[in-house]
């Protein structure tokens, strides 16, 4: 049937077009910043840990769309289950009904956390966030939510509210009232419990700004302090969850039963997306007290079709692929091969993380000819050493990583969970090549490092 609509024949007419359309309607500096680290390639298909670009060249993916291709880019199976779904004319969003579909990915999700009850369905992880902020206030009649340093919770005014990094919120006060407490401190938690007013504390088990997470044990201990005091536990797994850490949510490693749980990003399958918060039976009991208050949180979009099928159809590929346990076995390997070299590369300074979340930090070198350029790349803006290793991966090796926040020497890896020991291999011999340039103190490498100085200091 001739719809007058071709997909196939517009993404043709207009090829190549992506960056000047976003530039001219969309985020100006997007394609700004993409053009000045030479990440400005135009990718035309994508499969399981790879992109390609019009030639045929493949390019590595160790950022997996910041988690969100957890079980590989376009995996069969779940585009199976999504051809499947508009195949069935399903009667879809309602409203006022009850989807099978939702009931089924919820039933998926409750059995990897058995001792929560009930699920709310969004859109996003920063959706997910904010039930978490509402069902935790409402349930316990308090108005505090405590959060950590550092932490990114999503940018939505109230997930801002506890985010911990002063970039994304200078402007966009007043939010809502907050407190921030350092990671892992349990005297700054028992002193702010004391002080009254708390309804939760929401806390990422790794956060994804660094790579950090809290001392073995902390979660467990932060969990009996809060029930002491009337107050919950929420475990932010938006981006740790569904297998990232060797374990299907990354909470699992302190022994420790969240009150809430926030899922998204990997849940999606890399399709559809879709958030889940998941939390206690007399919590959704408390929010959803009565008939009156059956909307009271609730979202148009929110347990569609396409995005529970995308979730059912990811949590099965997990399952027959065994991606979490790989997602341990080669999470470790990987991180063991770096730590490896903190004695071969003095700028290499520490490897953390867990399963195939990894973050390597840089630090201040010892011999002389190298600090000088270290303290000229810190003074006009930390960070730009980790820059400066990003960039030759992609554009010498076509490996895709990031810098893991603003103003940190920490690179991290988000490689999607079906990775091998090719993929491995393929990364260090890469990080290797350019390591060595990097510690001869000259070359190509370092006259990017002064461009990047210069581009600092006129924005500064």
């Amino acid at each position: 049937m001739d719809t007058g609509f071709d997909l196939g024949r517009l993404l043709g007419e207009r090829a190549g077009e992506g960056h000047r359309l976003q530039g001219r309607m969309l985020n100006p500096q997007l394609p700004r910043m993409l053009h000045a680290i030479g990440f400005d390639r135009t990718y035309t298909r994508a499969e399981g840990a790879y992109l390609y670009d019009a030639e045929g060249n493949d390019y590595l993916d160790f950022l997996a769309g910041f988690g969100v291709h957890g079980v590989g880019h376009n995996h069969p199976v779940v585009r199976s289950a999504l051809h499947q779904v508009l195949d069935a004319d399903l009667a879809d969003m309602v409203q006022f009904d009850s989807p099978l579909l939702a009931g089924l990915l919820a039933e998926k999700l409750l059995a990897r956390a058995p001792h929560l009850d009930r699920v709310y369905f969004g859109n996003s992880g920063t959706e997910a966030v904010e039930a978490a902020i509402k069902f935790a206030r409402y349930a316990t009649g308090r108005p505090r939510i405590l959060y950590c340093d550092h932490a990114f919770h999503g940018l939505t005014t109230g997930s801002l509210s506890v985010n911990g990094a002063a970039e994304f919120r200078d402007g966009f006060e007043p939010l809502l009232p907050d407190t921030r407490i350092p990671l892992g401190d349990l005297d700054a938690l028992e002193a702010e419990l004391r002080r009254g007013g708390v309804a939760a504390l929401l806390i990422e088990p790794i956060q994804g700004k660094g790579v950090h997470q809290p001392p073995a044990g902390f979660l467990r201990a932060a969990h009996d302090l809060l029930k002491d005091h009337g107050a919950l536990l929420i475990c932010d797994e938006v981006q740790t969850g569904v297998g990232r850490t060797g374990r299907f949510f990354a909470y699992e490693y302190d022994d420790v039963q969240p009150d809430i749980v926030t899922v998204a990003k990997a849940l999606s399958g890399g399709f559809v997306p879709v958030g889940a918060t998941l939390a206690k039976d007399w919590i959704f009991e408390k929010v959803y007290s009565s008939m009156d208050r059956v909307l009271v949180h609730d979202s148009t979009f929110g347990s569609n079709a396409m995005a529970m099928a995308a979730g059912l159809a990811t949590l099965q590929v997990m399952e027959d692929e065994k991606l979490v346990e790989n997602a341990e076995r080669i999470g470790t390997l990987l991180r063991e091969q770096l730590a490896e070299r903190l004695e071969r590369y003095e700028m290499l300074a520490e490897v953390r993380g867990r399963g195939l979340m990894i973050g390597f930090e840089f630090g201040k070198p010892r011999s002389l000819k190298l600090k000088a350029g270290w303290n000229t790349l810190q003074a006009a803006r930390k960070g730009l050493f980790a820059q400066m290793v990003v960039v030759p991966l992609f554009q010498r090796h076509r490996i895709l990583t990031q810098v893991s926040g603003d103003h940190i020497d920490v690179i991290k890896l988000l490689p999607p969970l079906t990775i091998g020991e090719v993929e491995v291999e393929r990364f260090l011999a890469a990080f290797d090549d350019v390591m060595r340039d990097a510690h001869k103190g000259t070359g190509l490498m370092w006259d990017f490092g002064r461009t990047l100085v210069t581009q600092a200091v006129r924005r500064g």
